[in-house]
């Protein structure tokens, strides 16, 4: 079925921004829970009924960024009892489009990915006879998710880029040692970046929402410095990594061009050797052909003093 954007919930949010699009399916994968949770946390008015068309019901962000904060509060020990009363106390003692737009930015999703399913054949296919080894691991960090026979991918660009780099000769066992290595990382730049937005955006209670006249702005904050965190870490990966593939480049030079020039050199030191290696057979030569110079001069001198006798 075809997807059209809509407008996010809040009037606040940036006209850039839309929401995607779901079926029941689709936000179940994205917001980490299943089909059955979703049925039931509606049933307890946790969750806003689905936009109806014909037959089938419509999810947007908004849908997904409420499950995900129910996700985050059933993690910390609260019962869907308790989240049911703060979600109500919420609803019903402030703005509820300022309310949800305010969840929509800080907890909706930041990639716009759709979710996609794979068969077996279809993986092998991808990743070659690594395929059936990476499966667990794949799994393990995130990149895919076994459903009865098949397996579903939440960000299918990631998967194929994982899949064209082994195509490319680097071996996957290899390839997802580094993800789980460098993933940490990442998730530390992520923790600096919110960090430094809380301390200046959230000045309020910690126990209470924003003002309802602060919504609006705090809202509209959000969405634009998220594109922007995005442009910072692009940036910074990009120059880490043109930085380091120029050292490498550099030092890969520098080896050639000794190696080159040691060849030049020994080339040149060659002939030099030689000569020194020879020079010393000639001398003999030259001394042994004086040799019978001397005798034939000592001859006639003895024929002359022969003659006086």
């Amino acid at each position: 079925m075809p997807k059209t954007p809509k407008a996010p919930v809040t009037d606040s949010a940036p006209e850039h921004v839309t929401d995607s699009e779901y079926t029941v399916d689709e936000l179940a994968r994205v917001a980490g829970t299943t089909v059955r949770n979703v049925r039931a946390y509606q049933d307890r008015d946790l969750l806003m009924p689905p936009e109806k068309r014909g037959r089938v019901g419509i999810y947007n962000d908004s849908h997904v960024a409420r499950l995900k904060l129910i996700n985050h509060l059933l993690a910390r020990g609260y019962t869907l009892a308790n989240i049911q009363d703060l979600i109500l106390a919420i609803d019903d003692g402030g703005d509820l489009r300022s309310i949800l737009g305010l969840e929509n930015a800080i907890g909706g999703p930041w990639s716009h990915a759709r979710p996609k399913t794979y068969s077996l054949p279809q993986l092998i296919k991808l990743f070659g006879p690594q395929a059936p080894s990476s499966l667990s691991r794949l799994a393990d960090l995130g990149l895919l998710e076994r459903q009865g026979l098949s397996f579903v991918s939440r960000n299918p660009g990631m998967l194929d880029a994982a899949a064209a780099t082994v195509r490319e000769g680097i071996p996957a066992r290899e390839l997802l040692d580094v993800l789980e290595e460098t993933r940490p990382h990442f998730d530390a730049i992520a923790r600096v970046l919110v960090e430094m937005v809380v301390r200046h955006l959230d000045r309020y209670d910690q126990g209470a929402l924003p003002p309802a006249t602060d919504m609006p702005a705090l809202v509209d904050a959000i969405w634009r410095l998220r594109p922007l965190s995005t442009v910072f870490v692009e940036h910074e990966i990009l120059r880490a990594l043109e930085a380091q593939s120029s050292d490498y480049l550099g030092g890969r030079v520098a080896t050639i061009l000794d190696k080159t020039l040691g060849r030049e050199r020994a080339s040149e030191a060659a002939p030099a050797s030689a000569a020194k290696k020879r020079a010393p057979q000639s001398a003999p030569r030259k001394s042994a052909a004086r040799a019978p110079a001397a005798t034939k001069s000592a001859r006639p001198a003895k024929k002359t003093a022969l003659k006086k006798r």
